[in-house]
């Protein structure tokens, strides 16, 4: 008998019953996190957008380190294993650059440290499903 009375009560708060309305706070929390998801959303989007179609990003970053850093005006050659004999390939730059970071240029340390700290934040907070891009 007390199931039927749950199920009639339930029936009318779907008919048409009027609920309780939120308090002050609670409306004040629900603002709040619809307000954040939505700012989140914006940025992930915006980042993404940037980042895939606009080359000019990573392009200025490449002009600094060409220009500003000295280990990088020799480019250093390796012979490729899988290369017919003669041809070389260049080695990886940011490695050389990142084992000599206490030789590098301020400027050079500058960029290294902040796609290095953009790498290891998205790698931290997308494992952990948190917002990032």
């Amino acid at each position: 008998m007390e199931e039927r009375d749950e199920f009639r009560s339930l029936r009318k708060l779907r008919c048409g019953e009027r609920m309780l309305p939120l308090d002050p706070s609670q409306k004040e929390v629900l603002r709040f996190a619809v307000s954040c998801r939505i700012l989140t959303l914006t940025l992930q989007v915006l980042t993404r957008f940037l980042g895939s179609s606009t080359p000019i990003v990573y392009w200025f970053p490449a002009h600094l380190l060409q220009n500003q850093e000295p280990l990088l005006r020799s480019v250093d050659t390796v012979p490729e294993e899988n290369a017919p004999p003669g041809i070389k390939a260049p080695r990886n730059c940011i490695l050389k650059l990142l084992y000599n970071w206490k030789a590098c240029s301020p400027v050079t340390r500058c960029i290294l440290g902040y796609f290095l700290t953009y790498w290891l934040l998205g790698l931290l907070l997308h494992c952990n499903f948190l917002p990032w891009t």
